[in-house]
């Protein structure tokens, strides 16, 4: 009897090890997605304490262990959303401001996206928290310095795009904007203001960061290029002579 053939299945298909270990990967990172999805929107309309992971895995979709599993703790869960939650709103913000001609609407439009959110005043919450939780810390320092870096490299661009004239080194202004940001809105939150009150406050205590060139400046580095140009063309007549 002539022995029956063994099918294999084809390279790359659905019996491929690397095949299924992609799909797992891919699903799980598209659950870890959606928990932090749900969780930022029960976490700040709840707080920490009115939100159970059973509350949060049901909104899912999910079961609570799936939590325990991709962050080990509600109190993880929390400040990884409200981590993500500030990156999010200071790449929107920097979004808004890339058609800004001046820098003051490019301030007016990062401040305008910032207040409209309340995902300042979660991530502060966060920070609180981690001052009792150091093991969460890290997380928090490295969205800080995202923010910071982010930030500074937006702002650098448009003074280089535009020749805007900045009045703080680029870094130190990123780094102002945030703090202010946070000061601002805890305080605003507590006192029960509007978004349009916080906006307002935030301008204010900001100022300006830069200033637009002038007509005036335009015509003086056209006239110091046009002198630079002719001194050396007159230091090239010398050197041939």
């Amino acid at each position: 009897m002539a022995p029956k053939s063994v099918q294999t299945a084809p390279k790359g298909g659905s019996g491929d090890p690397k095949h299924a270990v992609r799909a797992t990967r891919s699903a799980g990172r598209q659950m870890r997605s959606r928990l932090l999805d749900v969780a930022s929107g029960l976490f700040k309309e709840r707080g920490l304490a009115g939100t159970s992971i059973s509350e949060i895995a049901a909104a899912a979709d999910a079961f609570p262990s799936q939590i325990t599993y991709y962050f080990r703790t509600k109190e993880a869960l929390f400040v990884e959303a409200a981590c993500r939650d500030m990156l999010y709103v200071a790449r929107a913000a920097e979004q808004a401001a890339l058609q800004a001609q001046t820098p003051r609407q490019y301030t007016h439009a990062l401040v305008e996206t910032v207040t409209a959110t309340d995902s300042v005043a979660f991530f502060t919450e966060a920070l609180t928290l981690t001052r009792r939780r150091q093991d969460l810390a890290p997380l928090v320092e490295r969205t800080i310095e995202r923010l910071h870096g982010e930030g500074m490299r937006a702002y650098a661009g448009q003074i280089e795009r535009h020749g805007w004239k900045t009045l703080r080194d680029p870094d130190v202004s990123s780094r102002r904007f945030w703090a202010v940001a946070v000061g601002v809105m805890v305080e605003g939150h507590a006192m029960g203001r509007s978004a349009e009150d916080m906006c307002s406050e935030m301008l204010r205590v900001l100022g300006d960061q830069a200033t637009a060139m002038t007509a005036a400046d335009s015509t003086r580095l056209r006239l110091v290029g046009d002198r630079d140009a002719s001194v050396s063309d007159q230091s090239d007549g010398e050197n041939s002579s």
